[in-house]
């Protein structure tokens, strides 16, 4: 099997505030949509990415804390 692509990607993050003022304010990123679960008690959050592509963000309550890790190069 090859893999032509991806369509997106889903994160878990730990604190949606934290990583909503990362991901729109270091990173540059727009935000499509935000919507609160009730249901789930969780946020989800989609992110439109300079190629185009999405990135979806959940939050969970009781979700472990996750640390961002980025490489620079160049």
């Amino acid at each position: 099997m090859e893999i032509s692509g991806i369509h997106h990607v889903a994160l878990i993050v730990s604190d949606i505030e934290n990583a909503k003022r990362f991901y729109r304010d270091v990173l540059g990123l727009t935000i499509i949509a935000e919507n609160y679960r009730e249901e789930r008690d969780s946020w989800k959050i989609d992110w439109q990415l300079p190629d185009g592509r999405n990135l979806e963000m959940f939050s969970f309550p009781g979700s472990p804390e996750r640390h961002h890790t980025l490489r620079q190069e160049g």
